[in-house]
């Protein structure tokens, strides 16, 4: 690493100091924390090895998630609570997403780590920074919540892939190469174009594999993820996805995707969004679906959780459901949104939207037959391993 690539905390505290730019989704209107509630269902969960697990879900928050200004809402007491409820031990949490450009989007990402790190002084009982595997093993022996920070974008390294490096010695860990739409690296999902992975792209996987950032294609097009993970020296990940073959859509992987990405050592995660389903809310029984059918085509060792929801479920208040409303079409009117958003349907899983839906995850799992062994590995261990082989 050069020494202009090397940060100061004084120059640090002045990035974060930065302003002027704008949240990653600009507001219209005042973000409404979900409220704490208690675990919907009546099942309580029965399987025995939850607590004494390492559970990981690789794309989660403990504050507002998939709503305007959510990166920068303070932790709640609520929040906090649930966090600590929750029983995981660690979860990718994104500092920067889809929606800005160029210089913005590095404004932002900067003032979001910032942020992140004032989380941690808060809350020095509840969270923890993860910058590596042994991070995630204090965390589960402390009880405390591991974080990661992640990028569901890569707009803010602009054209400098020394970027890279910086955003490494600021603690990120995960970069997800585009976001929907076409970035200088490659191809989203929605781009027709599907043109792949660019040449700068190819550059940003070579430096991620070099420093140890975990690669990921969650959103990226096909081409894209194909191309990555050829490109890749070391294995990637979709944290947060679902099967084509079961609902084909944009944000989804095919089957030959899947195999590829499992066939480099990767891991899929699977989301508890709209998109498990061709219409309406989905279910528990959805999501197992894509759980259970990724693992016939990856293999046990390839699967994971990546819930793109918060900690905290839902409160479906009026005021909530006209803040999702106005989320949506912001999303349509920025040219991000994906097939299968709607203003009526809300981006969760209602019977695993609890602190402890790892917990009913795993045993659904087991009800359906599953192993102890293999129910370790997709709450957790899978994600566990891919980072102990990707981080350095």
């Amino acid at each position: 690493m050069t020494d202009h690539e090397k940060l100061s905390r004084r120059q640090f505290a002045a990035l974060v100091a930065v302003g002027a730019a704008g949240a990653i989704f600009p507001a219209i209107a005042p973000a409404i924390a979900p409220a704490a509630t208690p675990a919907p269902g009546t099942i309580t969960p029965q399987w025995p090895g939850y607590d004494k697990a390492i559970v990981i879900d690789n794309l989660a928050t403990p504050g507002p998630f998939n709503v305007p200004n959510g990166f920068e809402k303070p932790y709640s007491d609520a929040m906090v609570a649930n966090a600590l409820a929750s029983g995981m031990t660690a979860v990718n949490v994104t500092i920067s997403g889809g929606g800005a450009l160029g210089a913005m989007a590095f404004e932002s990402s900067v003032r979001n780590i910032g942020f992140l790190e004032s989380e941690f002084d808060r809350h020095p009982e509840a969270f923890m920074k993860v910058k590596g595997v042994a991070d995630i093993r204090r965390a589960k022996e402390l009880r405390r919540l591991g974080l990661i920070p992640g990028f569901q974008d890569a707009t803010m390294l602009e054209s400098d892939v020394s970027r890279v490096d910086l955003f490494h010695q600021l603690g990120v860990r995960i970069i997800q190469l585009t976001y929907n739409v076409r970035n200088l690296l490659g191809d989203g999902c929605l781009e027709p174009a599907n043109a792949g992975l660019s040449a700068f792209g190819r550059a940003v996987v070579t430096r991620m594999n070099h420093v140890g950032m975990l690669v990921d294609v969650s959103h990226c097009g096909r081409q894209t993820t194909l191309d990555a993970i050829a490109h890749a020296s070391r294995p990637i990940a979709a944290t947060h996805s679902s099967c084509a073959a079961l609902n084909d859509v944009p944000r989804s992987k095919t089957d030959d995707q899947i195999r590829r990405l499992a066939a480099k050592g990767g891991v899929i995660g699977i989301y508890m969004m709209p998109f498990l389903r061709a219409s309406g809310q989905p279910t528990s029984e959805d999501f197992i679906r894509h759980i259970e059918h990724a693992i016939n085509v990856a293999g046990e060792d390839h699967v994971g959780v990546g819930s793109d929801n918060s900690i905290t479920p839902l409160t479906l208040s009026p005021e909530f459901r006209a803040l999702h409303a106005g989320f949506v079409k912001q999303r349509r009117a920025q040219g991000i949104s994906a097939p299968g958003e709607d203003e009526n349907v809300f981006n969760h899983v209602p019977d695993l939207d609890s602190p402890r839906r790892m917990d009913l995850i795993a045993d659904r799992l087991s009800a359906r037959g599953h192993s102890s062994a293999r129910i370790e590995k997709i709450i957790g261990g899978n994600w566990l391993r891919l980072f102990s082989e990707v981080w350095h």
